[in-house]
């Protein structure tokens, strides 16, 4: 529909020109939704949603990703996907599927890195899964030499053994939230205040946690997560491969970790509609699980600071530096410590892998 949506409410045709405007019809309409709706709609409306109508990346964007940080990030990745291909086999094609790739940076990056085997990069075939157009206008001018071609669904994917990046992916998927009252478990949800502002409700709900707990205490869930893996591990087992999942995150996540986040600070969550990154701290286990289901073996999750380091990340940071500027030496070394010190990125982000059943260990698990 172009720059308006057009939405019919109470019998009348409105010209409505932001999300928020679209979210309080879709309220009025249909009684408070949940967290999960509110978070689809704030970052995925095909007019105003967050991914969909901007680049988010980098200093004049919201947030920065390890890819942006230092080439050497998506070098080692690149290095992984090497490595992970000739644990099954070195086939003669094979997909390599980014998942939310961003600019395409890392990818660029590992696959520059990975040019040391031409074998790898004859018989490579690049598949992005990506939501937004700005964002596949970036990976297209990003990735040109390799001639990527974008999916919708990872059942798009060619019949052959798949290698899987996803990096930062299971972060953004939407999330409900639940909250312990004095009365029991409810779910949160998203109303509509006498003044047309956004407020936060408890309402009963029919699958809401049943275990007890302290009032006040909040339990979040990932509807799609154990899907995405599930599709994610179907391929690997059939085919053979691997996949590789960075976020941050841990086993199970206890309590609220939802946020907004513009301008690289916090941002209040329902008051930036469409104008906010929103993102909730990845549960590994139901990922995992539902991968160990599909019969994939699976390994981590793995501190980040850890992987990056046995894979050679201070080495070839110091490489990097012999022949760097003096600011460029300064960048380096800020990202290396960033991304690997525990105090900042090195253990708040972990890495998961899945592997078909034949595959011997990944590196770095």
């Amino acid at each position: 529909m172009g720059l308006f949506t057009i939405l019919a409410y109470k019998g009348l045709i409105t010209m409505v020109q932001n999300l928020s405007e679209v979210i309080r019809n879709k309220i009025r309409a249909e009684g408070p939704i949940t967290v999960a709706q509110y978070m689809e709609l704030c970052l995925m409306h095909p007019d105003f949603g967050y991914y969909t109508t901007r680049d988010p990346l980098g200093a004049a964007g919201d947030f920065t990703t390890a890819p942006e940080m230092t080439q050497v990030f998506g070098e080692l990745i690149g290095l992984w996907c090497v490595e992970m291909w000739k644990k099954i086999g070195s086939p003669a094609k094979f997909t390599l599927c980014e998942l939310g790739p961003g600019r395409g940076t890392l990818l660029a990056d590992a696959l520059r890195a990975a040019q040391m085997v031409p074998d790898f990069i004859n018989g490579l075939d690049v598949r992005l899964l990506e939501a937004s157009p700005k964002l596949r206008e970036k990976q297209a001018s990003t990735l040109a030499a390799w001639k990527p071609k974008w999916v919708s669904t990872l059942a798009e994917l060619p019949d052959q053994p798949v290698l899987f990046i996803a990096n930062e992916f299971f972060d953004a998927l939407p999330i409900r939230q639940f909250v312990h009252m004095p009365d029991g478990w409810k779910e949160r949800r998203i109303a509509v205040t006498a003044k047309d502002t956004f407020t936060l409700v408890a309402m009963p709900a029919p699958d809401a946690p049943t275990y007890e707990s302290d009032e006040g205490a909040v339990q979040e869930m990932c509807p799609n997560a154990g899907e995405w893996a599930s599709a994610i591990a179907r391929p690997i087992l059939k085919n053979r491969g691997a996949a590789l999942l960075i976020d941050y995150g841990d086993d199970e996540v206890i309590g609220e970790t939802l946020q907004a986040v513009a301008n690289h600070r916090q941002a209040h969550l329902l008051t930036t509609a469409g104008y906010a990154d929103i993102t909730a701290h990845v549960s590994f286990a139901p990922i995992m699980t539902a991968a160990r289901k599909i019969g994939c073996r699976v390994y981590g999750p793995v501190p980040q600071g850890e992987f990056l380091l046995a894979l050679g990340a201070k080495e070839r940071t110091e490489a990097l530096l012999r022949s760097a500027t003096p600011d460029q030496q300064r960048t380096l070394k800020a990202a290396l410590h960033r991304l690997t010190d525990a105090a900042s990125m090195g253990v708040l982000f972990k890495m998961v892998s899945f592997t078909d059943k034949a595959t011997a260990a990944p590196p770095g698990f």
